[in-house]
C-alpha cells in the first residue's frame, strides 16, 4: 500500500521541538514554515518582534533538519511566496503532489478560522492536532466557570495547583497560604542590586535588510543589528537558568516594582520563548520549584509562589478566557471610549517621566513588565478615554511576546476594563500617588505628582478623578471602587470644579502633555 504524502504546517509560535510530531522521522512527511506579509502586516509591529519571530523560525527550521526531518522554509523575499497561507499551501500541494495536509491548533481565532476555511478548499484529507503546550484545553475555563457571573482567577489557580500538585503539601498549599500577593508589592529600595539582564547576540542584519527592502512597516529600535532575545532552545534554557540563580530569589518581593535603574528588574523575560513554545510551561514551573527546593534558605515561598502564579495561574487563565469570550470580546467597549491613542505612544516624547520611561524602554527593547503595562501605559490610556481597538493594536505591535490570545485578554480585559468586569473585578486605574509609591519615576518629573490642578499638576491626578466622575453610574456600586466615590464626595464643590477643569484643559492638549 502506497504511503500518503503528508504536508505539515508549522506556525511561527509553534516552535516546540519536543512535540510528538518530531520524535520520529517519516520519509513521507514534509514540514513547512512561512515568512509571510499576512503575518507582518495585520498590525504595525516592533522591528524586534518581526526579527525575533523570523530568527526563531529559521533556527527551528535548522534544528528540524538537524533532527533528520524534511523541511521547506519559505522566506519573505522568495519570488514564489504568495504572502499568505492559502496560496502558498495550494502551490506546494499542487507542485509536490501531497495527498494529506496536517496542522497544529492555532492559538488565535483569526488563524483558527482561516485554517478551517483553507482545509475546505485544499480538496485533500486533513488532520488537526493539539500543540501539546498548554496545561488546559481551550474549553476548560468556560466549563470550569459554568453558571458563574465572574471568572475569578484565584479559584482557577487553586484548582490548577491541586491538579498538577505544584507547591502542595497534601491538600494544603505549601506555606499555609495560596497566594502571597500582599508580599509582592514592594517598591524597589536598592537594598538588593538589580542583576544585569542576560542577553544574546543574534545577528539579524539579513532579516532587517530583507524586511526593509520589502517595505514592511515597523517601529522601534534595534541597534546594532544584534537581537538580544533568546530565539532557540539552548538560549531559552540559558535564560531560564539565569533567572533561577540571579532573579528568582527576589522576584516575588519586587515583581510590581518599577525603577529607572533597571529595565528588567528581577523579571524572567521568558514570555517570548514560552509564547513561541520553545519552552514548555511545565518545564519552567518544574525548574523553578526544583530551584526553590534546593535553595529554600535563599528563595522564600513568596518568591516562588509569585512566579508560579504568573505561569500556572495567570497565563493559563488568560488563554482560557480568550477562547471563552472570543470573538465578541474583541468588540467590547464598556465605557464607550473613543479618543485616539496619543502620539507619544509611538515615539516616547512626553514630559511625563513615567510614560517617557516605559514607552522609551518598550521602543528600545520591545519589552515592559506587567505593572509597567498595566499601571502606566494602560492606566493612562483608560483614564484618557482611548478607544480600546487602538490600545489593542499598540500592545499587540510593540511587545515581543504579544500574541492575540495573551495580549487582548490583558489589554481589553484587565488594562482597559472593556468587558465591564468579567476578568477584572475593578478598573485598574490610579492617580500619581500609586506610581510614586511603586517607582522612582516621579522624582525630577516636569509634573508634580502631588498636585491635582495647576500649571504643572500631574495629568494622572485630574484624569483619575475625571474618569471616576464620568463613569459614576457604571462604577459606584462596585464595592472595590465605592470608597473612592466617598472620597470624591467629601471634596467641596470648588475643589471638584478645579480638578475637572484641569482634566478638561489637559484633554485639549493630550498630544502635548
Amino acid at each position: 500500500m502506497t504511503q500518503p504524502k503528508i504536508l505539515r504546517l508549522i506556525l511561527g509560535d509553534q516552535l516546540n521541538e519536543r512535540h510528538s510530531w518530531f520524535q520520529k522521522k517519516h520519509d513521507n512527511v514534509t514540514y513547512v514554515l512561512m515568512e509571510i506579509r499576512q503575518e507582518t502586516d495585520y498590525v504595525k509591529h516592533h522591528v524586534q518582534k518581526v526579527a525575533s519571530f523570523f530568527a526563531a523560525m529559521r533556527a527551528f527550521y535548522l534544528r528540524l533538519i538537524e533532527m533528520g526531518h524534511r523541511v521547506i522554509y519559505i522566506y519573505l523575499d522568495d519570488p514564489s511566496n504568495a504572502q499568505n497561507f492559502e496560496y502558498n499551501l495550494k502551490q506546494l500541494i499542487r507542485k509536490e503532489k501531497y495527498t494529506h495536509f496536517e496542522y497544529l491548533l492555532p492559538d488565535e481565532v483569526r488563524l483558527d478560522d482561516e485554517l478551517n476555511t483553507i482545509t475546505g478548499k485544499l480538496r485533500i484529507p486533513h488532520q488537526v492536532q493539539d500543540t501539546e503546550h498548554f496545561l488546559t484545553r481551550r474549553q476548560d475555563i468556560k466549563e470550569f466557570f459554568t453558571d458563574k457571573k465572574q471568572y475569578l482567577m484565584e479559584s482557577f489557580y487553586r484548582f490548577m495547583r491541586k491538579k498538577h500538585n505544584v507547591l502542595m503539601d497534601g491538600n494544603k498549599p505549601v506555606g499555609g497560604k495560596w497566594n502571597f500577593d500582599q508580599s509582592n508589592r514592594r517598591r524597589y529600595d536598592t537594598s538588593v542590586p538589580t542583576p544585569k539582564p542576560i542577553t544574546f547576540s543574534n545577528n539579524v542584519a539579513d532579516i532587517i535588510k530583507m524586511i526593509d527592502k520589502a517595505k514592511v512597516k515597523t517601529f522601534g529600535d534595534i541597534r546594532p543589528k544584534q537581537l538580544i532575545w533568546p530565539v532557540k532552545r539552548s538560549q531559552a534554557i540559558a535564560a531560564l537558568n539565569d533567572f533561577l540563580t540571579s532573579r528568582l530569589p527576589h522576584f516575588g518581593t519586587y515583581q510590581d516594582a518599577m525603577t529607572r535603574q533597571s529595565w528588567s528588574v528581577f523579571h524572567s523575560r521568558l514570555s517570548f520563548v514560552l509564547n513561541t513554545k520553545i519552552l514548555h510551561p511545565m518545564e519552567v514551573i518544574q525548574a523553578a520549584v526544583d530551584s526553590w527546593d534546593e535553595n529554600r534558605e535563599v528563595i522564600s515561598i513568596q518568591q516562588i509562589e509569585g512566579f508560579i502564579r504568573q505561569i500556572l495561574g495567570w497565563r493559563e487563565y488568560m488563554r482560557g478566557m480568550y477562547w471563552a469570550l472570543m470573538p465578541e470580546f474583541a468588540d467590547m467597549n464598556f465605557f464607550n471610549h473613543t479618543e485616539p491613542l496619543p502620539r507619544y505612544y509611538w515615539d516616547g516624547r512626553t514630559k511625563m517621566t513615567c510614560m517617557e520611561t516605559v514607552i522609551g524602554q518598550s521602543l528600545k527593547y520591545a519589552y515592559a513588565h506587567h505593572i509597567q503595562r498595566l499601571m502606566i501605559t494602560g492606566n493612562f490610556a483608560l483614564l484618557a478615554g482611548v478607544q480600546p481597538d487602538e490600545v489593542d493594536a499598540w500592545y499587540l505591535g510593540i511587545y515581543i511576546d504579544a500574541i492575540q490570545w495573551v495580549e487582548i485578554t490583558n489589554t481589553r480585559g484587565m488594562s482597559q476594563y472593556a468587558n465591564g468586569g468579567i476578568i477584572a473585578t475593578k478598573p485598574y486605574v490610579s492617580s500619581a500617588n500609586y506610581i510614586n509609591s511603586m517607582s522612582d519615576y516621579c522624582q525630577d518629573c516636569h509634573y508634580d505628582y502631588r498636585a491635582r490642578y495647576g500649571q504643572r499638576a500631574c495629568p494622572f491626578n485630574s484624569f483619575y478623578w475625571d474618569f471616576l466622575a464620568r463613569h459614576r453610574q457604571k462604577l459606584e456600586k462596585n464595592p472595590r471602587v465605592a470608597m473612592m466615590y466617598r472620597t470624591w464626595d467629601r471634596k467641596d464643590d470648588g475643589e471638584k470644579e478645579k480638578i475637572l477643569k484641569q482634566a478638561k484643559t489637559y484633554k485639549k492638549i493630550l498630544n502635548d502633555l
